[in-house]
């Protein structure tokens, strides 16, 4: 986009004004699009500073981007392959109309950006399996052979080497034989000492046992007193 049309666009963006039409806001049914106001009396249609501006002179974008998309392009409208013909990629873009269904727009997104056009309104399109071309098979690629590092290049020329240097050791060095394992001498069986008899009662036992123990004394029979005349009282 030139420098020119790029400044035209931001004059029309700063000079731009939202005419509304008079009750908006006010009314629910009434929506922001804007209507001439025709009242004998309306406030807005004899320039009421707080009811809003009126179309005139001054408010028209520059002619030189007029109509054109904030993106620097003239949209035009398409709905097939032949709408495309005619069309210049580097003054026009291309916006698809609603009415086409996904398996045509797949095929006019295709050729309008094949053809270098530019397109507004683009959209992935999912393409059901039964109908999707079948894709070349990807041929396996043969498998890269491992590299070995350095070192194990080196433990790998030594290791045989190691492994005689071994050997030799092992036929020089004299076989030594095996002792039978001592046997460990058997204890004799220590006699069995007797069980200690059990701890003889003490032959005192308590006080309270001893006096239970003793039978109780024959109780006395008590003898009639006698008085002094040989009388027995209570007689």
């Amino acid at each position: 986009m030139a420098t020119e049309v790029k400044r035209l666009i931001k004059v029309r963006v700063e000079k731009g004004a939202s005419f509304k039409r008079d009750g908006y806001g006010k009314k629910r049914q009434l929506s922001d699009s804007w209507r001439k106001p025709r009242g004998q009396h309306n406030k807005q249609r004899e320039q009421k500073k707080a009811k809003g501006t009126l179309p005139k002179p001054g408010f028209g974008s520059p002619i030189a981007v007029r109509g054109m998309h904030p993106s620097g392009f003239f949209e035009a409208l398409v709905s097939s392959e032949k709408d495309l013909e005619g069309l210049n990629p580097t003054t026009h873009a291309v916006r698809i109309s609603g009415t086409v269904g996904d398996r045509k727009r797949a095929g006019l997104q295709e050729k309008a950006i094949g053809v270098g056009l530019k397109v507004l309104n683009a959209k992935v399109v999912k393409i059901p399996a039964a109908e999707r071309p079948a894709e070349p098979k990807k041929e396996a690629k043969p498998k890269k052979e491992e590299k070995t590092s350095v070192k194990a290049k080196i433990s790998a020329a030594i290791s045989p080497k190691k492994e005689k240097a071994a050997a030799a050791e092992e036929k020089k060095a004299p076989v030594k034989v095996a002792k039978p394992a001592e046997k460990a001498p058997v204890k004799k069986a220590e006699k069995a000492k007797p069980a200690e008899a059990p701890a003889k009662k003490s032959a005192k036992k308590p006080a309270a046992e001893a006096k239970k123990a003793k039978p109780k004394a024959a109780a006395k029979q008590k003898t009639a007193k006698k008085s002094d005349s040989g009388v027995k009282k209570n007689e």
